[in-house]
């Protein structure tokens, strides 16, 4: 049977301008309560995110209640970021020092590289500041900046109670993490209680959507581009990039939106060029070391990683994970690139629910 269009009636035209409304008022409030906002919802992700090893160390501890699982993976979860920070600070001051070490050495010499022409060193050294970067790298500069953030803060502290706000706002965002993953499962089951009975099956169905997204772009693919940064982290370690470790875990930062570190090709091509002009290394093997680096990695991506965690189900497409980035982000700022998936998918899931399947009924 053919769909038959419904007549805009006068009813119909009133509810349809205050959906319209609605929406435009809770993006106003949004807008303006996103300061206020900000801590809760990254604690919501954050609780999100730590939620399996909650409901792990509940087995583990074979307890039912919530309070010791939740302070183990607390603990667990300082723990490891501990070590981390033990591990790669030390490594990033010596990485940050050689580095420019290499760059001054870059900017003060003639490279010949086989097959690549001067033009493309002129160029390089043309459109990038290489002086700005050793700058930022110095150990002058760090202390610099952290004297003149400690004074700017004070200065500004004892000009007002907004820096102070700022601080303890982020400090309540451990006090939400906690009362949220106590309480997680509570609230899931009040916040379903909350829908109507009439409208209950479809919108489970749209959160049901909503879930299936965060599982893949927060949970999977937070692990995908983890492995992803340490595996370009382990291969440029071996290969004796500069600045691999860095490097290499940027590159896992921009696979959160799968194919964007791609994008990061031509830094690897400035750090062969800068190694070669420094420590008189061949530039085409440690660059084809680079690239065959890139090839493994991106196998073990494609033909374990992805099917392990992701599964066989598709996701959103990368355009439009990075459309609806940039959208909600120039909307609503940080938060709006937090939320900025979960509302992706809300939209898609609603359109498929009342406006496809409607047309197809």
């Amino acid at each position: 049977m053919a769909y038959q269009r419904q007549p805009y009636t006068f009813d119909r035209v009133v509810r349809i301008l205050f959906t319209v409304l609605s929406v435009l008022a809770v993006l106003y409030l949004l807008n303006l309560l996103k300061d206020v906002l900000l801590p809760f919802i990254v604690a919501c992700l954050m609780a999100y995110m730590l939620e399996p090893v909650v409901k792990w160390n509940m087995r583990w501890t074979h307890t039912k209640r919530r309070l010791l699982p939740v302070l183990l993976t607390m603990l667990e979860a300082a723990v490891v970021i501990g070590i981390l920070c033990v591990i790669f600070v030390p490594y990033l001051v010596s990485e940050t020092s050689q580095m420019t070490r290499m760059i001054r050495t870059y900017t003060t010499t003639q490279t010949q590289i086989p097959y690549i022409s001067q033009s493309i060193h002129d160029f390089i050294r043309d459109n990038i500041d290489f002086n700005q970067i050793t700058k930022l790298l110095s150990k002058e500069e760090w202390k610099e900046l952290i004297k003149n953030t400690l004074s700017s803060s004070w200065s500004f502290l004892s000009s007002g109670f907004a820096f102070l706000v700022g601080i303890i706002s982020w400090l309540i965002v451990l006090l939400y993490l906690i009362f949220i993953m106590l309480d997680y499962q509570q609230i899931m089951v009040g916040f379903k209680k909350l829908i109507p009975v009439r409208h209950r099956r479809q919108t489970l169905r749209i959160l049901s959507d909503i879930e299936i997204a965060m599982n893949r772009y927060f949970r999977g693919q937070f692990l995908i581009a983890l492995s992803v940064g340490i595996l370009f982290s382990i291969g440029f370690l071996i290969i004796g990039l500069p600045m691999g470790v860095v490097l290499g875990l940027f590159i896992g930062m921009l696979n959160m939106v799968p194919y964007l570190q791609l994008i990061s090709l031509p830094i690897t091509l400035v750090l062969c060029i800068v190694c070669t002009a420094s420590t008189g290394v061949d530039f085409w093997v440690i660059f084809w070391e680079s690239m065959a680096v890139y090839l493994i990695v991106q196998c073990i991506q494609d033909l374990i990683l992805t099917p392990k965690i992701m599964g066989k189900a598709m996701g959103l497409n990368p355009a439009i994970i990075l459309l609806s980035l940039s959208i909600w982000g120039a909307l609503l700022g940080f938060m709006g690139l937090i939320i900025a998936l979960p509302l992706t998918t809300l939209i898609l899931s609603y359109y498929d629910t009342y406006v496809v399947h409607r047309h197809s009924s």
